[in-house]
């Protein structure tokens, strides 16, 4: 996909008079303030999009939320616009029909089998080491007692939260319903789906269960069921970063989660050797990004499993440090470390907030995002130059929540109007030129600065383009030039 695509919400984008958004406004944007746009990461409108994780604990995961719209919308929109939704591989609410039925019925039910137990997993039994092996992205363990209706006690995983109960996805009832989720979104309009969490999905006993040889299997086998279909896939994995090199290769794309916290340290440090680093042997099929629904990943860049990172403990801790300094000390309140980790593996604070609300800084951060190769998603929130919600994270005690605020139509026409909104916009313009579908080079004229390079060959006559990125770190600044006149970034 050519350009720039956007991660949304679909409730917290409103139109004038309505305290929700939906489906229909967020159709009117991209048609409207934000065509520039040429695809939309929908993030979960499941029914209900508002549960314990905001959508991702889905209890009719086949179904649009009424509240936000039907497939008819879903439809309207990728009728002009490239759709992105989500399959959440490892869990779906408590409250779902298909784990409702299998409590009540037991073995009669038509999922039984469909929801991973602690005696599926380990069937004769298991020590406290064979359970604290277990990598869990929160605290504690990763289970929860549920009664079945005669009354016998089940102890099921559940990796995130006590209501989102985890899939046994190498049972054939996991896998059925996997398969009809598929079938819903590609009926839906969809043309890349997202595996959600799936690095959790496959339970090993004797490994911590994360991006495992087990994992990577069924991530192949998830693949292949949903490119039957004619979509592409997308997985969403927290790791190490060769984990991201290891499953590059068996699906469309992955994340560049390390490109984030490797240009806060360049932004930090005035150096970018760490990110020049990263150019040479990242993955190209990658979805850019800076900041997500769910903070600025870090883990991504650092050490883990017995291997150095792209960036140091020490480095890491600094970057944390760092984004505590700008928001006053509110990422640490907001961000939280997992059960046997010594730092958070995300900062929960916007990413516009971690630099201080400095848009020339912001607007330097895009515009390398926009050149290094891959598909570029501006997270609503940073390209609307969202700070901290520190109010949504008093009420609702999720730090995610700071980075989640909910525009009114009055604050949306407010940010669409600022130099920060403007200069995004203006990147996202720029990266639909064809020059991006030419050759990438880069360089790193000195220790402070890099330069980012796109040149497209002549075919048939038509002259070559070139698009060229000088950005300079020890004393923030950058140029943009295309075909050498100067790109500038008012919107």
């Amino acid at each position: 996909m050519s350009g720039v695509s956007l991660l949304a919400y679909a409730d917290r984008l409103c139109d004038s008079g309505r305290a929700v958004g939906d489906l229909t406004t967020l159709r009117k944007l991209l048609a409207g303030e934000l065509s520039v746009l040429t695809g939309v990461h929908v993030l979960p409108f499941y029914t209900p999009y508002d549960g314990d994780d905001a959508g991702f604990d889905p209890v009719d995961h086949a179904t649009v939320d009424p509240r936000l719209g039907t497939w008819d919308d879903v439809r309207a929109i990728a009728a002009h616009t490239e759709v992105t939704a989500d399959i959440i591989v490892n869990h779906v609410s408590a409250h779902s029909a298909e784990f409702v039925d299998w409590l009540e019925r037991g073995e009669a039910s038509a999922h039984d089998g469909m929801f991973l137990t602690f005696d599926t997993v380990f069937p004769h039994g298991a020590t406290e080491a064979d359970i604290t092996a277990f990598y869990r992205p929160r605290p504690g363990v990763p289970f929860t007692p549920y009664r079945a209706r005669d009354g016998r006690r089940r102890l099921v995983w559940t990796t995130f939260m006590p209501s989102q109960v985890d899939i046994d996805v190498r049972h054939r009832a996991g896998i059925a319903y996997l398969e009809g989720l598929a079938d819903t979104l590609a009926a839906g309009g969809v043309t890349t789906v997202r595996l959600d969490a799936v690095g959790y999905a496959v339970k090993t006993p004797g490994t911590d269960s994360f991006m495992t040889p087990d994992t990577l299997a069924f991530v192949a086998q998830a693949a292949e069921i949903i490119r039957a279909r004619g979509l592409r896939v997308l997985v969403e994995v927290h790791a190490h970063y060769s984990q991201q090199l290891a499953i590059a290769p068996l699906v469309d794309l992955v994340y560049d989660f390390a490109l984030p916290p490797l240009l806060l340290h360049s932004l930090g440090t005035g150096r970018t050797d760490r990110l020049a680093h990263w150019l040479g042997i990242r993955p190209a099929n990658a979805v850019t990004v800076l900041d997500t629904h769910d903070g600025i990943g870090v883990i991504d860049a650092g050490p883990g499993a017995g291997l150095p990172g792209l960036l140091t403990e020490e480095e890491m801790a600094a970057v944390f440090a760092r984004a505590a300094d700008a928001t006053g000390g509110h990422s640490t309140l907001a961000s939280v470390t997992p059960t046997w980790a010594s730092m958070p593996h995300q900062i929960n604070a916007t990413f516009f907030s971690v630099l201080g609300g400095d848009t020339w800084r912001m607007l330097l951060a895009r515009a390398v995002q926009a050149f290094v190769p891959g598909e570029p998603q501006f997270y609503y929130v940073g390209l609307l130059g969202g700070l901290d919600d520190r109010d949504r994270f008093a009420a609702t005690g999720q730090g995610r929540e700071v980075n989640r605020h909910r525009y009114t139509r009055e604050e949306l026409d407010r940010a669409l109007a600022t130099p920060v909104t403007r200069g995004q916009l203006a990147l996202a313009a720029l990266r639909r030129h064809a020059v991006f579908g030419g050759a990438f080079s880069w360089s790193q004229p000195d220790e402070a600065s890099l330069e980012l390079v796109w040149r497209s060959a002549a075919e048939g006559g038509t002259p070559t383009h070139e698009a060229r990125l000088l950005a300079r770190f020890d004393e923030p600044d950058f140029t943009i030039t295309l075909d050498g006149a100067e790109v500038p970034l008012d919107g």
